[in-house]
């Protein structure tokens, strides 16, 4: 992202207008180049230090994992940006990830099959909704212009939806065959 925006800055033109625009079948596209592309500079860096944490707490489980709750929460957020946000609307950002993993973390308590497993996640979750919870809260009820609560609100969906398909089940019980 960073590489991305420094190009943007030297290089003539903007990349933005291949971000996600909604309701137009070649913006489609934008579902992966949106998080990649910032408005600014000012939008990076908001996007960044979140992305980065949330993003290692995701990560912790493998990169399988990471790049598996990353797309889907850039499908169903994208997906569901390109339909609810105003018809031509241009969407970038990683805010959407950053809100998807969020979800995800959330999410992922009722997950595991394991009781301990849920005991950490839940501790983990506690203290990510006490840093973060106020502004995920904010970027979808309390936005302002300019800003996609669309992206942040599916996100959170598609890493909600990352967590419940990608539980993990215990190990089968074994039936009592002494009688």
């Amino acid at each position: 992202m960073w590489i991305i925006q420094l190009a943007d800055a030297i290089l003539p033109g903007s990349f933005s207008g291949f971000g996600l625009r909604s309701w137009d079948l070649a913006g489609l596209g934008g579902i992966v180049a949106s998080p990649l592309l910032h408005a600014s500079w000012g939008h990076l860096l908001a996007n960044s230090l979140p992305f980065v944490l949330l993003g290692c707490l995701v990560a912790v489980e493998g990169a399988r994992r990471f790049w598996a709750v990353t797309a889907f929460i850039a499908v169903i957020g994208g997906l569901g940006t390109w339909v609810f946000n105003t018809p031509g609307t241009l969407t970038v950002g990683a805010s959407g990830l950053v809100f998807g993993y969020f979800g995800y973390i959330v999410m992922r308590v009722f997950a595991p099959a394991r009781v301990a497993h849920r005991i950490l996640y839940a501790v983990v979750a506690l203290i990510v909704i006490a840093l973060y919870g106020g502004s995920m809260l904010a970027g979808v009820v309390g936005v302002s212009e300019g800003i996609s609560w669309q992206a942040h609100l599916f996100g959170a969906i598609g890493g909600g939806v990352a967590a419940v398909a990608g539980r993990r089940r215990g190990p089968a019980t074994l039936r009592d065959r002494s009688g």
